[in-house]
């Protein structure tokens, strides 16, 4: 009765996740209690038919897992790729069509990993699809883990042999798993030999026998720990916690001591929470569940991208209906049909004939998303994609997250009247198009010195890609800026994503954030540190960040025949006030540094608009689109260098 209750406390912290659920910032979590059930389910079931028969049949086992899995798996694919045509723009449509033909045949997992794709960035949280990948992990186990069990139980004498075995796999795969989180969180999250452990522990946890389980007279209280630690994972675990890695132990260890306590009936242990009816009837349809709920709040983010309360209810309540209907009519009849369940290749081969046709209108989805892409579309797709002037040099001049020492970048005259230096983040790198071109005109020299995710001001910040504090942010900045003092630059220009760092509002955005005092004397401490060594330092205030991705919302606008200007921000909204005060009040009183305001570069009174001039400002939320940025060489040159001797003309 307690696998039930496994199932519905594991679904329930997903959905509330995915649904913003603030108060379960470690919902995510649930997928691995599936993974510990399955990996118990599976060896359970498949050491007692070898107990029982002497043998165990592989075919069997995959017809009834296609039986269980494919039919209602591939019904949610299409019925997402049909709703993402009205929904999404074609060049989205296209990217997501490639995600269900992945995600049909079980592979997604592999195909996020070779896109890098964080599973919790931004960008993530539009793939329709991008639940899947847990999905494809549990089908690449169901393939080879019967398998292996029946070769072990051959090979291994008498259970303990097979036990040892399996904890060896156990081991060094949560070895994998625990280095790669450290340095490739993508490759640890998504690939299933990096998994196999959570599995393995639902393996072990099978084999421990009732027996052996009496023995533990505190059995039921027991039980009651494992439930605290999976409730201990839910509301402590955030996304800024490196995962899987060695916490992943916490929701692990727990599901497998819920497991054990659930080998011995008894009213004191946690059974008699999750064979609560309520509970035992979401576990059962947890499957139709899981597949459903994330195409609904994807598509329902899209459309409403601020969702109040009552709409989230109304979420749950569309994701409830459509995943009883599904388990009603599609999922539970297809596993009970009995034509299918007459043999095993009958099963196995309407499942191939299913997989192939899924996977045949996913290709085509994506080749009708093609051929949708007109110029308008094409034009967003470029400006969207199109590196800045210093990137399309080839020259690695934005350095990543790992890369310590500083690699300046020059443009312009070897010989110049003037030495720009550009230092900072990927905020400064939108900037270099303009700034190239001004030197050039000029010239003069520009010399950037850039790292992702790295701002100029001197503070700590913590890094969600590698899940720690940025050490190597700090490492870098105190040798740039050391390099920078040896050039003794006319003039140095800092840009940097300010908002990203600072916390406004402790209730809303992570604690990982700094508060804009804090940021403000960083800011200082930088400037501080070259205003002995630079003629003039000039801090750019940072541009909006506006309420979608641009590209994305643009797109979708053209697609729908709907006014592109539903997607600019209001003012107030993109261009908030107290990071601004606080960095031009930190540095007034520094003789040769100014602050400069080219909000209005982007933004009348009132509104932040998505097109200018026919091209798209901004190529996601808040970086500038390059061809955008090109057209703002006249009036940033006036801005920056209005009291310098210049020969270029002004547009």
């Amino acid at each position: 009765m307690d696998i039930e209750g496994l199932r519905a406390l594991a679904v329930s912290g997903v959905v509330a996740f995915h649904l913003g659920m603030t108060r379960l910032p470690g919902g995510f979590v649930g997928v691995d209690i599936f993974f510990v059930i399955s990996g118990y389910l599976v060896t359970r079931h498949i050491l007692l038919e070898i107990d029982r028969t002497g043998s165990f049949s592989l075919l069997r086992f995959y017809a009834r897992r296609a039986r269980r899995l494919l039919p209602a798996a591939c019904f949610v694919i299409l019925a997402t790729l049909f709703l993402g045509y009205v929904i999404l723009s074609p060049p989205e449509q296209q990217l997501y069509s490639d995600a269900s033909f992945f995600a049909s045949t079980y592979m997604i997992n592999l195909w996020l990993i070779s896109r890098a794709m964080d599973y919790f960035a931004p960008d993530a949280f539009n793939n329709p699809f991008i639940h899947f990948w847990s999905l494809s992990i549990e089908e690449q186990f169901y393939l080879v883990w019967p398998a292996l069990l029946l070769l072990f139980a051959r090979l291994s004498p008498g259970r303990y042999g097979l036990f040892l075995t399996m904890a060896l796999i156990g081991a060094i795969s949560f070895a994998f798993c625990w280095h790669y989180t450290a340095i490739s969180e993508p490759w640890a999250f998504y690939f299933s030999p990096f998994r196999a452990w959570e599995f393995a522990s639902g393996g072990l946890a099978s084999m421990i026998s009732v027996e052996a389980a009496k023995r533990f007279r505190l059995t039921p209280v027991l039980g009651w720990i494992g439930i605290g630690l999976i409730v201990t994972a839910y509301l402590g675990m955030t996304e800024d916690v490196p995962f899987p890695g060695l916490i992943a132990l916490v929701p692990v260890g727990g599901t497998v001591i819920v497991l054990l306590s659930g080998s011995l009936a008894g009213r004191a242990g946690p059974q008699v929470l999750l064979s609560l009816p309520p509970l035992q009837w979401v576990g059962r349809i947890s499957y139709s569940l899981y597949l459903w709920h994330w195409p609904v709040i994807v598509y329902a983010g899209i459309l409403k991208p601020e969702l109040t309360i009552f709409e989230r209810s109304l979420c749950i309540a569309l994701i409830l209906a459509l995943a009883m209907a599904s388990y009603r009519f599609i999922e539970n009849p297809m596993r009970s049909n009995a034509w299918l369940m007459v043999t095993a290749s009958r099963s196995l081969g309407v499942a191939a004939i299913v997989t192939a046709c899924c996977s045949a209108i996913s290709y085509g989805s994506g080749r009708l998303a093609n051929h949708n892409i007109d110029p308008q579309q094409e034009l967003i797709l470029q400006s969207a994609e199109r590196d800045s002037a210093a990137r399309q040099s080839d020259a690695g001049c934005l350095l990543n997250a790992q890369q310590v020492q500083p690699k300046p970048c020059e443009f312009g005259t070897e010989n110049p009247g003037q030495t720009i230096v550009l230092f900072g983040d990927s905020h400064a790198d939108h900037w270099s198009t303009p700034l190239i071109d001004i030197v050039s005109r000029n010239r003069w020299k520009l010399v950037t010195y850039m790292k992702s995710s790295c701002p100029a001001a001197d503070v700590t910040i913590w890094n969600s890609m590698l899940v720690r504090d940025y050490e190597e942010c700090n490492r870098w900045r105190d040798l740039a800026i050391s390099e920078i003092a040896t050039r003794k630059p006319d003039m140095v220009i800092i840009a940097e994503y300010s908002s990203v760092y600072v916390r406004n509002d402790i209730n809303v955005v992570s604690a990982r954030q700094i508060d804009a005092a804090t940021w403000a004397q960083g800011l200082r401490k930088t400037v501080n540190a070259l205003a002995g060594t630079a003629t003039k330092i000039v801090v750019l205030r940072d541009g909006p960040l506006h309420k979608t991705y641009l590209n994305k919302c643009v797109a979708r606008a053209l697609w729908q025949k709907r006014p592109v200007e539903t997607c600019d921000t209001p003012r107030r909204e993109a261009m908030e006030e107290t990071i601004p005060d606080a960095e031009r009040k930190a540095i007034s009183d520094v003789a040769n540094a100014s602050y400069v305001d080219i909000t209005d570069l982007f933004c009348n009174g009132t509104t932040c608009p998505a097109v200018l001039g026919g091209r798209l400002t901004f190529r996601d939320r808040h970086h500038i689109a390059t061809p955008f940025a090109a057209t703002l060489t006249g009036r940033l040159q006036r801005e920056l260098f209005g009291t310098m001797n210049t020969s270029a003309q002004t547009n």
